[in-house]
């Protein structure tokens, strides 16, 4: 046989190897969903909210990128090269998780946050590495859309945990904290580390030769070395990866006004409230709950469809066709009165989310030397981060004086974005073809 017929692997390994995702992801709609609110009942005003959210943008431009050159330099036996990483990550998360709810303090929640990304960006950035290490290449979109799919069941779960516990536990803590969060994080901090332990003993790692093991321990280590690969690995990016730069800019500033606007919108054309009228702002709130999580639904299911297309067409063709669709769902979504007929462009929406999550980083394998997958997955990060930060800055200006504080028009704004952002898509050159027959 030939080396890759014998490196190819089960659908039920490849799920087995992508497990510790779900619980990772899982620890991310947490952050999505009960952060905000934990600090409002902390006493945040709704105002210092995205001061109180940089350590998510933040850790994920430093931390990640870091982690990824260290683990191309890294071999540990027994353990491998990037599932050391990914296992510390899962135990750090898994810690911040349990002690989060039990906070007592503004400040304390802020720094658990912190604490808390720095180990989801330490297990999240050698995950993509890990699965372009040990998967040929033909079955590399198989592998990268599993994590779609574990990304939309992880975040669903996380989503409606909580207004499950919320019917089934009462009280509240001294300091404001309901009871009903707290069952939310305990299940995080199991799922974190038991699912990433499943990961970890199912799936080995491809061992170097004494050849290749003897040159990759002779390099230099420590931090130093790591931000100079980072510099380097930026310095030397294929033309195809500074082009997903601009897909990227466009695509995640988008999102980030979505996950942003989302409530206000559907506050607008659903139920014409205002944050004022804390009533009907709730009912919106509660719904958005719905939709976000209708969206997620689509993820998971809709993953295993892009992996069929992944294998036909070129990576960029399936990722320009699904972000299409979601520009065209914030394009109606805001006009839209019917609160059950929000679930349907979400449908559009969930399909670019599984596709966002998996469909790129094929684009990105194909044009990267094998040995720089940890650092150069960590440079992609700072390309999905770099658009929050900007987003962040900016947005609130744009939102105030060309968009007429209108949430309506934010969300159609989004649209145009995501609709750039496909078309820069099929812009790109890469070596990046038909490929992958899993």
């Amino acid at each position: 046989m030939t080396q890759q017929q014998q490196l190819m692997m089960t659908f039920r390994q490849i799920i087995l190897m992508n497990f510790g995702f779900f619980g990772i992801q899982y620890s991310f709609g947490l952050q999505q969903t009960a952060i905000n609110p934990i600090y409002s009942f902390l006493g945040a005003d709704y105002g210092s909210l995205p001061l109180l959210n940089m350590a998510g943008p933040v850790t994920g431009l430093i931390v990640q990128p870091i982690i990824g050159a260290l683990s191309d330099r890294t071999w540990v036996n027994g353990l491998g090269r990037r599932r050391p990483y990914f296992l510390i990550g899962a135990i750090g998360c898994s810690i911040c998780l349990f002690f989060f709810p039990h906070v007592t303090a503004l400040w304390m929640a802020v720094l658990m946050l912190w604490l808390l990304d720095i180990s989801n960006n330490t297990a999240m950035e050698p995950y993509r590495a890990f699965i372009a290490d040990t998967l040929p290449e033909k079955q590399q979109g198989t592998g990268f859309l599993m994590q779609s799919v574990f990304t939309g069941l992880g975040i669903t779960l996380a989503n409606v945990s909580l207004p499950i516990f919320q019917h089934l536990i009462t009280g509240e803590s001294a300091a404001g904290i309901p009871y009903w969060v707290y069952g939310s994080f305990y299940i995080g901090a199991f799922c974190s580390i038991g699912t990433v332990l499943i990961s970890v003993f199912s799936t080995t790692e491809h061992r170097p030769t004494d050849a290749e093991l003897a040159a990759l321990r002779a390099k230099p280590r420590g931090l130093g070395v790591a931000i100079k690969d980072i510099f380097d690995a930026i310095k030397d990016m294929p033309k195809a990866l500074r082009q997903l730069a601009v897909v990227y800019l466009f695509q995640w500033y988008a999102l980030f006004i979505y996950w942003q606007f989302v409530t206000p919108s559907i506050a607008k054309s659903v139920w014409n409230a205002t944050p004022e009228n804390k009533e009907l702002f709730a009912q919106a709130v509660g719904w958005t709950g719905w939709v976000n999580g209708w969206y997620n639904v689509v993820t998971f299911i809709s993953a295993f469809g892009l992996m069929t297309l992944a294998r036909k067409y070129p990576a960029k063709v399936v990722h320009a066709g699904a972000v299409s669709l979601a520009a065209i769902a914030l394009l109606v979504f805001p006009h839209i009165t019917d609160k059950y007929l929000l679930f349907v462009p979400m449908i559009g929406f969930g399909i670019a989310w599984a596709s966002i999550m998996g469909v790129p980083f094929l684009i990105a394998t194909a044009e990267i030397p094998k040995e720089r997958y940890g650092v150069y997955m960590g440079v992609i990060n700072m390309m999905i981060v770099i658009p929050m930060l900007i987003q962040t800055v900016t947005f609130g200006s744009i939102f105030n004086y060309v968009l007429g504080a209108n949430p309506t028009n934010a969300m159609m704004f989004a649209g145009i974005l995501l609709g750039l952002a496909a078309f820069f898509t099929l812009r790109i050159q890469t070596k990046q073809g038909q490929n992958l027959n899993a």
